[in-house]
């Protein structure tokens, strides 16, 4: 179902919060190498704009080293285990940039609108329940003029990839994420809303799998 949700595309945020809270000690050595391209990407294309910067889904806080000290810096993540070891980087690394880290949803973020210059979400849209409404609020947070930057798994679209994505769905979602969220229902959220264009889709390492995407806020 294109731009909506089906049974087979949601998400349940209890079964989120267990995987994230299992992934939380090993987080950096399973996926740090993993997503190092896009991340660094990400950040690269956040600190062209620079100033205040909304990290979301920050995790173990394993991008907060690559931000410049020049920048402010506010994390947010569903998960509690996740964030108790971002907080302990900031402390043992000096990270004095970093303006807070607060445990939030990041469908119904507690800021006012056009809080932040840049947004930056790593790895986060398809692994929220309502990705729709997750983008709304990244729009809604972000200043006009700003960018909102996302690098992501993209499904594919035919072929191998697309039957294995398929069948690995189910186990995929245990684990906290959707491997079959195809590049569509991004495409169709930009196309109802108006404020929103589209900058920049560069796929990023490995193997084309995965996608930087820079959103520009207009101030319609």
């Amino acid at each position: 179902m294109q731009g909506g949700k089906s049974d087979r595309d949601t998400l349940k945020q209890d079964t989120l919060n267990k995987a994230y809270a299992r992934w939380a000690p090993v987080y950096d050595v399973v996926f740090g190498k993993v997503f190092d391209d896009g991340r660094k990407a990400s950040i690269e294309a956040a600190e062209r704009i620079g100033g205040r910067i909304l990290d979301v889904g920050i995790g173990t806080g394993i991008s907060l080293d690559d931000f410049s000290r020049e920048n402010r810096i506010v994390g947010v993540d569903i998960s509690e285990p996740m964030l108790r070891r971002a907080r302990q980087r900031v402390i043992e690394n000096n990270l004095t940039h970093v303006e807070c880290l607060s445990v939030m949803d990041a469908e119904k973020l507690g800021f006012p609108d056009a809080s932040f210059d840049v947004l930056v979400a790593q790895y986060v849209i398809t692994a929220v329940p309502n990705p729709d409404a997750t983008l709304d609020e990244f729009l809604r947070v972000t200043k006009p003029g700003g960018e909102v930057i996302l690098v992501n798994h993209i499904g594919a679209e035919s072929g191998a990839r697309y039957v294995f994505e398929r069948c690995f769905a189910p186990v995929a979602r245990k684990l906290g994420w959707r491997p079959e969220f195809q590049w569509a229902r991004i495409q169709n959220w930009i196309d109802r809303t108006p404020s929103a264009r589209l900058l920049e889709r560069r796929p990023m390492p490995p193997m084309g799998h995965f996608s930087l995407i820079r959103l520009r806020r207009s101030a319609v």
